[in-house]
């Protein structure tokens, strides 16, 4: 059985065709710059040169339809027909209080997603689309919507309501929901695994460091806290967003400036940030880094001030918990972001964190799950690369076959201390080729690694 699954953005799209009865990657890439001129395909074959094509994509049906397209190529795809594919999974970032666990896509639930798009202005709406347009040319196969929301249903009641009116919750359910949920229940399952515990007796601080940033608190395995609330903007500083501020700020600002409620949105969620600190220079932290090592004032404030507010966080979180396991970075910048992961930790020897400043220098890797424990460290510090991809296979097939339940509920291939990634594993001995040292910070999984 193959199973596609896609993450539509607003001007992207993330693939991957998994083999289910194989458990193996037959493919999985990217098409950027949908929507906005100059799209092109990045695909990614396990044992084969990765390959760029460009194709213009006025909107994501013409970008699903280049990905079927790369897929059943002669030359570069790797299957033959797209009635191979059995199943379509999709990422959806917010599915309000409705969904605790993913769901079969119906009209209903469709419609669910739309009322809730004002809530996720830059995920939600690319979602439906990519659904939609996935649907009209994959019409006789099941679809599956996996909710970014559904983990951090298990939040306790005290967590995630505001000190708002109550009818504000009664009656436009204005609580928080949390984000990233998919990529937190993949890394709090594997952070079990490289404890040798039982994940349901964990407990983990997770930090997802991308574009868009937030924390978890994992206890006994379960959600009950995270930075991320009724949207996607309250927390951690972000590429583009403000994260936690003043909300008289806004109000202050929308009358000194004549500002409506939409135009203040698109500034918290699309000028603020990193991007904001800096001036409207950046966002991606690679520029920011450089910039900041050649002296530039405001990058460095922009790094100073994420991970400031990241310990924050970490150490809040770690008080939530009471006993803390491990604490893990993951996405793009927690995997390839040292000086992220070290500046948000400098400190907290104190708590019982210490890390290896070397090895955490070491890992830049996205293929392998890294220790960058320090010596006398009380608490375990990794870097695991997520693979929301998986997850959403997984609840794919598993609906399919009326096996699915909630997560305490139900247990995935990756649990297993023997899981394998064949494509990462691959990439991570090609890495090692190039730097040894790598070999050394990967982390053992007790029982299985000697």
């Amino acid at each position: 059985m193959d199973v596609l699954t896609l993450n539509c953005g607003s001007s992207s799209v993330k693939y991957q065709l998994y083999r289910w009865s194989e458990k193996r990657i037959l493919a999985k890439g990217i098409v950027e710059r949908v929507t906005i001129g100059g799209s092109f395909i990045k695909h990614e074959v396990p044992g084969r040169d990765s390959v760029k094509i460009q194709s213009e994509c006025p909107t994501h049906k013409e970008a699903i339809e280049l990905i079927l397209k790369t897929l059943t190529d002669p030359e570069i795809g790797v299957i033959s027909d797209v009635k191979e594919v059995k199943a379509v999974g999709h990422r959806v970032v917010h599915g309000g209080e409705k969904f605790n666990k993913s769901v079969l896509v119906t009209d209903e639930a469709l419609k669910t997603f739309e009322e809730l798009q004002d809530l996720a202005p830059l995920h939600n709406p690319p979602n439906i689309m990519g659904i939609r347009a996935a649907m009209s040319i994959l019409p006789d196969v099941p679809h599956v919507a996996v909710m970014d929301t559904a983990w951090h249903q298990t939040m306790p009641e005290h967590a995630f309501i505001y000190a708002l009116p109550r009818e504000w919750y009664e009656k436009y359910h204005i609580r928080r929901y949390g984000f990233h949920g998919t990529s937190f229940l993949y890394v709090a399952k594997r952070t079990a695994v490289l404890l040798g515990k039982n994940p349901f007796e964990t407990n983990v601080v997770i930090a997802h460091l991308g574009n868009g940033a937030s924390i978890d608190a994992v206890k006994n395995g379960i959600s009950v806290d995270t930075s991320m609330g009724f949207t996607p903007l309250e927390g951690l500083v972000m590429g583009t967003r403000a994260g936690d501020h003043d909300a008289a700020i806004d109000l202050y600002m929308m009358e000194r400036l004549g500002l409506s409620t939409k135009e203040m949105n698109d500034v918290l969620n699309k000028k603020s940030g990193v991007f904001g600190i800096t001036n409207g220079k950046y966002t991606d932290r690679r520029d920011v880094e450089v910039a900041a090592d050649e002296g530039d004032h405001l990058a460095q404030l922009a790094i100073a001030i994420e991970t400031y507010r990241l310990k924050k966080y970490i150490s809040s979180y770690m008080g939530v918990l009471g006993r803390v396991d491990a604490i893990v970075f993951t996405a793009g910048v927690g995997e390839m972001g040292p000086i992220f992961r070290e500046k948000a930790l400098d400190g907290l020897e104190n708590f019982g964190v210490v890390i290896d400043k070397r090895k955490n220098n070491i890992s830049l890797t996205r293929n392998a799950e890294t220790d960058i424990t320090g010596d006398g460290s009380k608490i375990k510090v990794f870097v695991i690369p997520t693979d929301e991809e998986l997850v959403m296979t997984e609840d794919t097939v598993a609906i399919m076959e009326g096996r699915y339940d909630v997560h305490t509920n139900f247990t995935y291939s990756f649990q297993s201390p023997h899981y394998k990634n064949l494509l990462r594993e691959e990439n991570f001995a090609k890495e090692v080729e190039k730097k040894p040292e790598l070999a050394e910070i990967k982390a053992k999984i007790p029982g299985v690694d000697f």
